[in-house]
């Protein structure tokens, strides 16, 4: 099978952070060391565990995001950016600076989860 060619930079970054749910999820962990799956369900609502799951997994596969089980009790599961996914921090601070100007000049409403 041929290698893709890419015909613009823009649509290897949409490849990669283009996917519903996708730029939100990497936000939130870009403002967090790491999080458990259940704390970013929550601060995504509108994902169904389904989706979560598919999402992580696809970033975990591709090296944007690491997944670490923790022997506690009980166990649990931990997400956090690696050094690749944090390379993306300008591109995400870029999308929520637009987001939010965009927001209050159409006075949109922004209710972010506190979690």
């Amino acid at each position: 099978m041929a290698e893709r060619i890419y015909h613009c930079p823009v649509e290897v970054t949409m490849e990669v952070v283009g996917a519903k749910w996708v730029p939100v999820i990497l936000a939130h962990l870009k403002e967090n060391d790491h999080l458990r799956f259940a704390q970013i369900r929550r601060l995504v609502p509108g994902i169904t565990e389904k989706m979560l799951t598919q999402r992580l997994r696809e970033l975990e596969s591709i090296r944007i995001v690491d997944r670490t089980l923790v022997s506690s009790t009980p166990p649990h599961v931990e997400y956090r950016l690696t050094a690749e996914g944090r390379s993306l921090t300008p591109v995400l601070q870029a999308m929520y600076d637009w987001g939010r100007q965009w927001a209050t000049t159409r006075r949109l409403a922004v209710a972010p989860v506190l979690d």
